[in-house]
């Protein structure tokens, strides 16, 4: 076991230390000037756009049959809850410990410059999407094959992403869930392995519908719920508040940081802990907004760069914020949630143990469904063209193996199982970066033309492929 952690570990410093960090911001920049700072200048709109949503019960007809389709605010919804999760917590712990509160700096960065890397890759799913059996699906890997023709890439982003998402995050989530469980309240992690594991598989047998009904729901609560108590915590802290913004900035540029190695430290678990919490630019949440029924497919890129700036620049912050005010040990001794949980009671005493460990039940189990449809949207593209029955196997093979992973995640090593998912998401976003920055022409031309569309006073922008993108009509089905 310790020759495969030394491995992977090694594996991943080369992956992170020289092709990733750059590939990121490179692309995340490159995408903020040619849609013209869209996740600053339009983020009225997209608040605006969330609230216009919420409540949306969008019904139609097909061959007689009434479907339920999924929503914007429910597309929402589903990647927030795959956004939101052990990152939030112990994965900005881990960042903390190992890169400094400076760690902290790099995550703000690259969800800032990420956003609009979600609203590219968002608006393709969306443009690109095709029909299901029971909604619109789509992702990266239809975006690709359909866009640039190039199945062997599409092939290889759906492998990784069924890897990731349905497999090693969900390891992950578990993992976190169990040790918090076991630090709060002493229950033997194979028990919370247990739990977690029949209430996913409840819910992942219901297919997307089931998720976005229970995610629409689990998120705005362990979110408002969260962030309340993170907000009362930075108000009891206030004083302190200036010095602990001053550690984050120096941290992060300081030449005491610098003499030592903690910059380089502080960005790449900046960087490789944002991308893990927000997955901007990773290709997952594409998945969530291809399945919504909106009238531009802006509106749904819009929406998935809120959310960004939701996980990482709200929820991410609290925990730092709960972690850098407690005075915590950030030398190693404690880690992961138990750190956020240790830092928890400083502030409020005892029970900050057990309001982690609850918060992270809603979390986790967020997360884990949110996963789960990513790798399902993958296994189904993979599989489409086979028969019906072996299609029914399949789906229940991979919805089966999925539960067990969940299981195995809470018993297992949490080091490997970061190391894991670090790896296999590194390649999963370098597939999708290839293909949005390939793709990315006509999320600029469908951004500039809702933008026209509101300035000539249309309030509800609708898309026309004949006149937007005249060239490309016959490969988008759903318009």
């Amino acid at each position: 076991m310790e020759m495969i952690t030394e491995i992977v570990t090694s594996v991943n410093n080369v992956l992170w230390s020289y092709i990733l960090i750059a590939t990121l911001i490179a692309c995340g920049l490159w995408f903020t000037y040619k849609t013209k700072f869209v996740q600053f200048g339009m983020i009225r709109h997209m608040f605006k756009l969330l609230v216009e949503t919420s409540g949306d019960k969008i019904k139609s007809s097909n061959n007689l049959r009434k479907e339920r389709k999924i929503s914007s605010f429910e597309a929402f919804a589903v990647s927030i809850a795959g956004r939101v999760g052990t990152g939030n917590l112990a994965g900005v712990a881990t960042a903390i410990v190992i890169g400094g509160p400076g760690a902290v700096f790099w995550m703000w960065l690259i969800a800032l410059i990420g956003s609009a890397s979600a609203f590219v890759e968002s608006t393709l799913a969306q443009m690109y999407k095709i029909k299901g059996k029971d909604s619109f699906i789509g992702g990266p890997a239809y975006y690709i094959e359909i866009g640039l023709k190039k199945r062997w890439l599409s092939i290889a982003f759906a492998i990784f992403t069924i890897m990731t998402f349905g497999f090693a995050f969900n390891s992950v989530q578990s993992n976190t869930l169990s040790a918090a469980f076991n630090n709060a309240f002493g229950i033997d992690t194979a028990i919370i392995g247990g739990i977690i594991t029949l209430l996913t598989a409840v819910v992942i047998f219901g297919g997307i519908q089931s998720i976005a009904k229970v995610s629409s729901i689990i998120v705005p609560i362990m979110a408002v719920g969260y962030v309340t108590i993170a907000t009362i915590i930075i108000i009891l802290n206030i004083t302190e508040l200036p010095k602990v913004i001053e550690i984050i900035i120096s941290s992060a540029f300081g030449m005491e940081q610098a003499i030592g190695g903690g910059i380089g430290a502080a960005i790449m678990q900046g960087i490789r802990r944002g991308l893990f919490s927000n997955e901007a630019g990773m290709g997952s949440a594409p998945h969530a907004a291809a399945t919504a029924h909106t009238s531009h497919p802006v509106k749904q890129g819009l929406i998935q760069a809120l959310s960004v700036f939701t996980d990482t620049l709200l929820i991410c912050t609290c925990t730092a914020f709960i972690i850098l005010f407690s005075g915590a040990p950030l030398d190693g001794s404690v880690n992961g949630v138990q750190l956020t949980q240790f830092a928890l009671n400083n502030e409020i005493g005892s029970i900050g143990t057990y309001l982690i460990a609850i918060i992270l039940v809603f979390f986790v189990f967020s997360s884990i469904l949110g996963n789960y449809y990513y790798g399902e949207a993958n296994v189904t593209y993979l599989i489409r063209s086979c028969r019906e029955n072996t299609k029914k196997g399949i789906m229940f093979t991979y919805r089966t193996l999925v539960a067990l992973t969940v299981m195995a995640g809470a018993i297992m090593s949490l080091e490997l199982a970061w190391n894991i998912s670090d790896i296999t998401m590194g390649l999963m976003a370098l597939c999708n970066m290839a293909g949005i920055l390939m793709l990315g022409k006509y999320a600029f031309r469908l951004l500039a033309d809702y933008r026209s569309q509101l300035k000539q006073g249309i309030k509800d922008p609708v898309f026309d492929k004949e006149k937007v993108v005249p060239e490309i009509k016959d490969q988008l089905e759903c318009w």
